[in-house]
C-alpha cells in the first residue's frame, strides 16, 4: 500500500511546512498520529534524528533494538523505529531512498574541522561549518538534557555500506532532490534532529543541503500501511502502546 506523499494532501491536511537550511538544528513535540514527511530540496541532504519521550525523558530512541528485531542493518519503509522500553515512536511509511543509515553516528568539531577547515559563527553567520555533534547538543539543551543523554541516532537520506571485512563506505548521491521520507507517529515524541553533513560525506566543500519539513494530522480514513519487517515484534511493540495509551483493542494503529 502506498502512501501520498504532502504534495498530494489537500491544504487543510497540512498543519505546517518548514525549510531548514543546511547546518542547522531543530526539534518539537509531535503528537500521536501525526506524520512528519522529510524532503531533499537539493539532493545529497543528511538529516540526522533523535526520539524521546516527552513525558519522561530518560526514554529514548533505541538503535540497537530497532535493529536487532527486524533483522537489519538499514532502515526504510516498512520498519519502525523503538524506544528502550520496547515502544514504538514511529514506524516509516515511506521512503523514496531504500536505505536509512543506522550506525555513523555525527561528526564532531574536530572531524569536520579536519575535513572542511574551521568556521565560526561570530565571523561567518550562517555559512560557519556547524557539526551533528554540537548543533544536537545545542538542541537537546532546551529541554534539560545534555552529553549523557545523546544516543544513536539515524540518518535520513544517508546510505552507508558495508563489505565483508566490515569496511564502511559512504554512498554518493544516495538521495535526489525531491526524494521524501516519512515517519508516522504511534506515541508522542520529542524530535531532535539537525541538517550537518553525514561524518563519512566526502565532499571537497562543506555541504550545506536544506531539507523540508511537513507536518500533516492523519485522516481517520486513511488506511496507514502495516510494518512489513519483523511482523511478529513490530505487533508486539504496538501492543505496548496500546497499552501505554490505554486504547481499546479494537482501535485501529
Amino acid at each position: 500500500m502506498s502512501y501520498a506523499i504532502p504534495t498530494e494532501l489537500s491544504e487543510p491536511d497540512i498543519i505546517f511546512t518548514e525549510i531548514i537550511p543546511g547546518a542547522s538544528h531543530w526539534s518539537m513535540k509531535i503528537p500521536r498520529g501525526y506524520t512528519l514527511t522529510a524532503t531533499d530540496m537539493e539532493g545529497g541532504a543528511n538529516l540526522s534524528l533523535l526520539f524521546y519521550n516527552p513525558a519522561n525523558l530518560l526514554e529514548r530512541y533505541n538503535a540497537p533494538d530497532t535493529l536487532k528485531c527486524q533483522h537489519t542493518f538499514k532502515l526504510t519503509a516498512g520498519h519502525c523505529l523503538y524506544s528502550d522500553m520496547g515502544r514504538i515512536f514511529c514506524r516509516v511509511i515511506h521512503d523514496d531512498t531504500g536505505w536509512i543509515d543506522t550506525v555513523c553516528g555525527v561528526a564532531n568539531k574536530a572531524s569536520v574541522t579536519q575535513k572542511w577547515g574551521e568556521r565560526t559563527y561570530q565571523t561567518d553567520r550562517n555559512q560557519w561549518k556547524q557539526n551533528g555533534y554540537d548543533a544536537l547538543l545545542v538542541e537537546v539543551a532546551k529541554y534539560g538534557l545534555g552529553k549523557r543523554d545523546l544516543a544513536a541516532n539515524l540518518n535520513l537520506f544517508s546510505q552507508v555500506r558495508t563489505d565483508a571485512a566490515g569496511n564502511l563506505s559512504y554512498v554518493e548521491h544516495h538521495s535526489q532532490p525531491g526524494d521524501t521520507i516519512a515517519l508516522h507517529f504511534e506515541m508522542e515524541t520529542l524530535v531532535i534532529l539537525t541538517t550537518c553533513p553525514h561524518p563519512l560525506n566526502p565532499a571537497a566543500e562543506y555541504p550545506f543541503k536544506p531539507v523540508q519539513l511537513t507536518l500533516t494530522k492523519s485522516s481517520e480514513t486513511v488506511i496507514l500501511p502495516q510494518p512489513t519487517h519483523g511482523k511478529e515484534e513490530n505487533q508486539r511493540g504496538l501492543e505496548n502502546n496500546r497499552r501505554y495509551h490505554c486504547i481499546s483493542p479494537q482501535e485501529v494503529f
